[in-house]
C-alpha cells in the first residue's frame, strides 16, 4: 500500500489545483514545499494517477523519512512511459536516475 500525503488547506484556500504550467524548481530553491509527496518506490503508472487525481503537474519525492529530496513532473513521466524500455515496473526513483544520467534507464528490483 503506498501512502500520498496532502498538505492541509488553510481556509481562504483555494482546492489543491495548479496550473498545468506550474513546474517547481530545484528544491534549494523552493521555499513552498506544498502539494503531494510520494515515494520513490511509487511505479510511473500509479505516479500520473496521483497528479491527475490531485490536479497537480508535478509531485514531490520524499524518502524513508518523509523528507522531501526531489520532484518529478508529469511530463518526464509521460516521456519514460512513451519510451521503448518502458514497462510497469519502473519506478519513480528509475525516472529519477535516468534524468541524472540520461540515456539510462535503470529499472528497480
Amino acid at each position: 500500500m503506498t501512502i500520498i500525503q496532502l498538505p492541509p488547506r488553510q481556509q481562504g484556500q483555494p482546492a489543491r489545483t495548479r496550473s498545468a504550467g506550474a513546474v517547481p524548481v530545484g528544491l534549494a530553491d523552493r521555499e513552498d514545499l506544498s502539494g503531494p509527496r510520494v515515494g520513490a518506490n511509487m511505479t510511473v503508472e500509479v505516479a500520473l494517477s496521483v497528479m491527475a487525481g490531485a490536479g497537480v503537474a508535478y509531485l514531490l519525492v520524499c524518502d524513508e523519512d518523509d523528507q522531501c529530496t526531489d520532484s518529478v513532473t508529469a511530463a518526464q513521466l509521460a516521456v519514460v512511459r512513451a519510451g521503448s524500455a518502458y514497462t510497469d515496473r519502473v519506478r519513480v526513483r528509475d525516472v529519477l536516475a535516468r534524468r541524472r544520467s540520461p540515456g539510462v534507464l535503470a529499472l528497480s528490483g
